[in-house]
C-alpha cells in the first residue's frame, strides 16, 4: 500500500511505495566479511549504488580496523560531488561494512566494541500511523503495537486542515491514556506561524515530542520554537552530515536529535555527532533503520528512543526482541544481521571489487 505523509497531501511529494536498499559486504583476506547497508526512500537508490560502486576499490589493500581514516579516504575518492547527501549515503554503506567487520574480528556485538551504557533502549512505533490510515485503524495499530511491548505512538500530523490533526491526536490521546508517550510528526509542513499556533494547541496532550515542526534546514526558525514551547522538538533525520546536524544543535534548534547513521555517512559519522548531542545536553531519537540504530543508541549516556520500523525486517535472518516498552539490544557479533534468501535473490550486483 502506498504510504502518505503531510509532503504527500500538500503536493510535495507522491506516496511512498518502496525504500531502496544498498547493501555493500567487505571481505578479508582470512575470509570474514562485514555487511553494511544504506538506503533511499522514493528516490536516490541508483544514485547511492554508482557512487558507492565508484569509490569502493580505493579499499581494497588497506587495513580494515582503519576506519576513520578510511572513511576519509572514501570521501577524497568522490570529492567532487561533495561531503554530504548521496555521496555520504553510499559511503554510509561501507563504513557499516567495516564496523560490522571490526565487531566480528572483536567478538563483540557493534554495542560493546563502541561501548554500551544500556542493555535496552526505549522504543516507539511510526509505522501504524500515517496518515494515509484512517483513525480507527491507526488507533488499531496502537493496541497491537502496546500488546506487542512497545513503549510508545508516534502518528503523523501537518495536514492542511490543522483541526484533522488535533481531531486525531485527541482520539489517539483518550485510546491510550494520559500516561502512555505519544509523539507528533508534522515532516516539515507547517510555517513559522502555524508551528506556533499548532504546537501551542497541541500542549494540552502531554506529547513527548513535535518532530519536524518546520523546515528542516530551519535552524532559526525551530530554535524560536523551542524557547516558546513547553513541548520540546525534535528534528534532524534529513540532514546528511555532521556539519548540518551542528548548525542545529549550536543555534539550541532541538530538544532531541534525530540522526539518521546511513543518511550522515555511517557509523564513523554517527558516533562524532553523538559526541556532539552529549555535550549539548540533547537526548536522542535515530530515524528510522532500527536494525543499526538500537547498538548506536545503547552508547548514549541519556535514555534514549528507538523508533520501531517493520519494514526492513524480511531483508535479513534476525528479529529485534522488544519487551516492556523496550528492544534488547542484540549481542551477536558485529551488528549481528545476515541477509535472507529473499534479500539475496534481489540482490542486483555482485563482487564489484575482488582485486
Amino acid at each position: 500500500m502506498p504510504i502518505s505523509d503531510a509532503k504527500v497531501l500538500t503536493g510535495r511529494q507522491k506516496p511512498m511505495t518502496e525504500v531502496a536498499m544498498l547493501f555493500a559486504e567487505v571481505t578479508t583476506e582470512h575470509g570474514l566479511v562485514g555487511l553494511g547497508f544504506s538506503y533511499s526512500k522514493r528516490a536516490g537508490g541508483p544514485a547511492q549504488f554508482a557512487h558507492a560502486r565508484e569509490v569502493a576499490p580505493v579499499l581494497v589493500g588497506e587495513d580494515p580496523n582503519d576506519i576513520a581514516r578510511l572513511w576519509t579516504k572514501l570521501v577524497w575518492a568522490g570529492a567532487s560531488v561533495g561531503r554530504s547527501g548521496a555521496a555520504t549515503q553510499a559511503i554510509a554503506a561501507l563504513d557499516n561494512a567495516l564496523w560490522d567487520l571490526k565487531g566480528k574480528r572483536a567478538g563483540l556485538s557493534l554495542s560493546k566494541l563502541l561501548g554500551a551504557h544500556h542493555d535496552s533502549v526505549r522504543c516507539y512505533n511510526t509505522s501504524g500511523g500515517f496518515l494515509h490510515t484512517p483513525i480507527g485503524g491507526v488507533l488499531d495499530n496502537a493496541t497491537r503495537s502496546i500488546e506487542a511491548g512497545l513503549g510508545g505512538i508516534k502518528i503523523k500530523v501537518g495536514q492542511p486542515d490543522g483541526a484533522l490533526d488535533l481531531a486525531r491526536v485527541k482520539a489517539l490521546r483518550e485510546h491510550v491514556g494520559d500516561d502512555f508517550p505519544i509523539m507528533v510528526d508534522a515532516n516539515q509542513q507547517w510555517d513559522r506561524a502555524t508551528a506556533i499556533r499548532m504546537g501551542r494547541a497541541l500542549e494540552e496532550f502531554d506529547l513527548v515530542w513535535i518532530e519536524e515542526p518546520l523546515d528542516a534546514y530551519d535552524a532559526v526558525g525551530h530554535a524560536d520554537l523551542a524557547a516558546r514551547l513547553d513541548t520540546p522538538i525534535a528534528s534532524g533525520e534529513m540532514l546528511t552530515s555532521v556539519r548540518e546536524h551542528k548548525e542545529l544543535i549550536d543555534a539550541r534548534s532541538v530538544d532531541i536529535v534525530q540522526p539518521d547513521a546511513p543518511r550522515i555517512g555511517g557509523i564513523t559519522q554517527f558516533m562524532r555527532l553523538l559526541a556532539l548531542a552529549d555535550e549539548a545536553g540533547l537526548d536522542l531519537a535515530p530515524h528510522f533503520a532500527m536494525e543499526l540504530h538500537v547498538h548506536l543508541a545503547s552508547t548514549y549516556p541519556r535514555q534514549p528512543w528507538v523508533e520501531h520500523f517493520e519494514w526492513l525486517e524480511p531483508l535479513f535472518n534476525e528479529r529485534i526482541q522488544i519487551a516492556d516498552g523496550r528492544m534488547i539490544v542484540p549481542s551477536a557479533a558485529g551488528i549481528g544481521l545476515t541477509l535472507s534468501d529473499r534479500v539475496t535473490g534481489w540482490t542486483v550486483a555482485d563482487d564489484l571489487v575482488t582485486e
